[in-house]
């Protein structure tokens, strides 16, 4: 199936403000209550800093009456000590809360990720998948936490010392508000820039996450072809998309960024050209100018950590959009329990049966199936053949329920396979993909992949029957020796193998091999086709296969052509009976071995 030219699903439209609102919302719940003991510790040093002032006043106008100062310092002093022991104690649980809220985030979106439905999944590229589980949740750390209290602490802070200073004189209040005022209605401008910077250098990420995963996914080609250089150019491309809109984001941010230096500079000035007029006139005493001009500089940290907080929300946002999106994309329901681990060796062989099935991948593209009907009984082997594009290996998936029928009903021991619990139906079925993949980690990892029950004896018994006993000997570390990525350590007749092993170790009712020996040389092809004789005996197999050796010996074949079943029966019926597979047992099946 043909994916490129589908628009991917994660480039719909960004989440709105309400949806990125609400979805900050649910990563910071379930730590509401710590944040608000770091929101309590920064209003405590807040609450610190905004006395301070207070205290120089006081400490003036004793100079000015030559009164004892000794107590006033010392409790100034104790006033600084506490509030940056507060504000560190603040600190260290915030970014130990945002690192829990980053964990919850990707253990969830893994979790989501990993129960995408296949049709949903394969509208996406990995590369950026991952990227959206590495990259994006890592910009929830500062908004869900930081941001939150940051944005509470700089409003109360900021409101508490506006109060003051309108105590101390409305004059010079009015002064620095309108200087202020008019800076933050410039800051208002930059914030979406940042936010618009921020998601468009996400999203360079996970084309550089892409083009990584597509490299390393074929490196042997890649350098077999001479293509190194092609392919790095291609992630620079990647990397210098992501800078270029890193640099822009940052320049939003560090303009945002001195606006509130800006600011209080400029109010600054103002306050001390209106003060010192209204001190020379008798309209206040100069403590009352000092102290002004000291919450005036108090005023830096809260309106800083308000415009961080909105600087951080937007990049929050950016990420959090991305994430929403993701979370948008249609799942496999969630099992109501987690299923016992599936042994079925000695379970009753399954049946199988199409009746009128009809499928295409999605609305808008042609059908795959037009009224497939056949029915494969329990116990025996049926193999499908048919042309290239027959849709053969769409059986398998629409078996697994990979993807769902557009009409008619897959049965499943005369089940729709829709009534089945999903985690249930796939316990009952071992699947050999035709790429047979091979996870990174050891062979026995790959081995029990499907029966991590499975015992010893049972994994020796199944690499005698596929002959898999003498690459276990062959290796350094027997059953524990790496495999490499993607089984790079194999051959490709080894991973086929080591697929049909997999699949054999859960004893499934039903095993499905979909051309599963197409990769083994003579030798361990006839090796194979015996075990997968023997396994017919006492399970239902069905192969998807070219290869004349493993079809002739089928119970029943069954010729697909153009998405539609053709003919049923045995080769030698077949062969005498159609036409098609007639030419395709003497041209595209290879002669038996």
């Amino acid at each position: 199936m043909n994916t490129a030219s589908r628009p991917s699903t994660t480039d719909a439209a960004p989440a709105s403000a309400r949806e990125t609102f609400t979805a900050l919302y649910e990563h910071v719940r379930p730590h509401r209550w710590v944040v608000a003991l770091g929101l309590l510790c920064a209003l405590a040093g807040a609450a610190g800093g905004l006395l301070q002032p207070l205290a120089t006043k006081v400490l003036v106008d004793r100079l000015a009456s030559s009164d004892a100062i000794t107590g006033i310092l010392l409790a100034l002093t104790a006033l600084v000590v506490l509030s940056a022991i507060v504000d560190g104690l603040g600190a260290y649980v915030l970014e130990r809360t945002a690192e829990s809220v980053v964990l919850a985030a990707r253990r969830t979106l893994v979790g989501r990720l990993l129960r995408l439905r296949l049709a949903e999944a394969e509208l996406v590229l990995p590369g950026d998948l991952m990227s959206r589980v590495t990259s994006d949740t890592t910009l929830l750390r500062a908004v869900s936490t930081q941001a939150v209290v940051g944005a509470a602490t700089g409003v109360v802070a900021f409101v508490a010392a506006i109060a003051v200073m309108a105590i101390l004189d409305v004059v010079l209040l009015g002064v620095t508000l309108g200087v202020i005022v008019l800076i933050g209605g410039l800051v208002a401008l930059v914030m979406p820039r940042i936010a618009r910077a921020t998601e468009r250098s996400q999203e360079a990420v996970g084309e550089i996450s892409t083009a990584l995963e597509r490299v390393f996914g074929a490196f042997r080609t890649v350098k077999a072809s001479g293509a190194e250089q092609r392919e790095a150019a291609r992630v620079e491309v990647a990397a210098r998309q992501a800078w270029r809109h890193g640099v822009r984001s940052a320049k939003w941010e560090a303009l945002a960024g001195s606006a509130d230096g800006l600011a209080v500079q400029l109010a600054f000035l103002a306050v001390l050209a209106v003060g010192g007029a209204r001190v020379s006139s008798g309209a206040i005493p100069v403590s009352t100018l000092i102290a002004f001009l000291l919450y005036l500089f108090y005023l830096i940290e809260p309106v800083s950590k308000l415009i961080d907080a909105v600087s951080q929300y937007q990049e929050g946002a950016a990420a959090i959009s991305r994430i929403t999106r993701v979370q948008r994309l249609s799942t496999e329901p969630l099992p109501e329990h987690r299923p016992a681990p599936p042994r079925h060796s000695a379970a009753a062989p399954a049946s199988v049966r199409f009746a009128d099935v009809s499928f295409r991948y999605r609305t808008g593209l042609p059908d795959i199936h037009h009224q497939v009907s056949f029915e494969a009984p329990a116990a025996g082997m049926t193999a499908i053949v048919g042309p290239s594009g027959a849709g053969k290996s769409t059986v398998f998936a629409l078996i697994e329920r990979f993807y769902e029928v557009t009409g008619g009903r897959v049965l499943f021991d005369g089940k729709d396979v829709r009534d089945w619990s999903l985690p249930h139906l796939r316990s009952l079925i071992g699947y050999v993909e035709q790429d047979a993949p091979v996870l990174a980690g050891t062979l026995r990892e790959n081995l029990i992949f499907a029966a991590p029950e499975a015992t010893d004896d049972d994994i020796r018994d199944v690499l005698s029957r596929t002959k898999l006993a003498a690459l276990v000997d062959r290796l350094p570390h027997g059953l524990d020796t790496p495999v490499g990525h993607r089984g790079s350590m194999l051959s490709g007749g080894e991973r086929q193998r080591i697929a049909i092993a997999r699949a054999l170790l859960r004893g499934p009712r039903l095993l499905l091999l979909d051309e599963a020996t197409s990769q083994l040389d003579a030798v361990n092809e006839l090796a194979l086709r015996d075990v997968i004789t023997e396994t017919a005996t006492r399970t239902t197999v069905m192969v998807v296969a070219h290869r004349l050796s493993t079809v002739i010996s089928a119970d029943r074949i069954i010729v697909m052509d153009a998405g539609r079943v053709r003919a049923v029966g045995t080769h030698a019926e077949l062969v005498a009976q159609d036409r098609l597979y007639a030419q395709l047992a003497a041209t595209q099946l290879l002669t038996s071995a």
